[in-house]
């Protein structure tokens, strides 16, 4: 049998705690990284509109982070503006049908607390209109014209309430990525029971 002298005992102990180390450095890298990656930013905002329009939280989660990253400045080619990418046509549509007060101009959009309530209002009429959460965030995107055009075709829904084939690549690939973020902000911080 082996002697181990101090030295190497020295060793052993410090060569187990640099791998412990490194493995909590780790830990909370990862912590840290999807902390950033998927944000809780505008909690208070979120949860309020969730609330007040019955929608989803991690669904309003979920729409941000695909719309905009959570940058409430962002403005993409269509003109869509903040948080939740609102486009002119669905503000003037919200402001004439939905909204008691039509004292907003469109550029008061990038405040972060009014666009969170007014996309959260749209997913809550939009999931009113559609069975399928799925077909209701395809409506977000694409815009109800072509999601109703397509339900009505057979070619894109068997039953024309849930769309089995979305025609824009864009609008598909905007559906998976917002089912994929909402599913990952609830197993991060809504999915308690595991």
């Amino acid at each position: 049998m082996k002697k181990f002298t101090i030295k190497t005992l020295a060793f052993i102990l410090v060569t187990f705690g640099l791998i412990a180390l490194a493995a909590v450095g780790l830990r909370m890298l990862n912590k840290t990284a999807v902390d950033t990656s998927y944000p809780l930013k505008y909690e208070k905002e979120i949860n309020a509109a969730a609330e007040k329009y019955g929608v989803d939280k991690a669904l309003i989660f979920a729409v941000i982070k695909t719309e905009s990253d959570f940058d409430p400045d962002a403005r993409s080619h269509a003109g869509a503006i903040g948080l939740m990418q609102i486009v002119p046509d669905t503000f003037t549509w919200m402001q004439t049908y939905y909204k008691d007060e039509n004292s907003y101009d469109f550029d008061d959009l990038y405040d972060p607390a009014l666009n969170i309530d007014y996309g959260a209002e749209v997913l809550s009429v939009l999931l009113e209109m559609y069975e399928a959460e799925e077909t209701a965030v395809c409506a977000y995107n694409a815009g109800l014209g072509h999601v109703n055009d397509w339900l009505a075709d057979t070619e894109y829904s068997d039953d024309g309430k849930t769309l089995k084939k979305i025609p824009f690549k864009e609008s598909e690939n905007y559906v998976r990525l917002v089912e994929r973020n909402k599913s990952i902000y609830n197993k991060l911080y809504f999915d308690k029971k595991q």
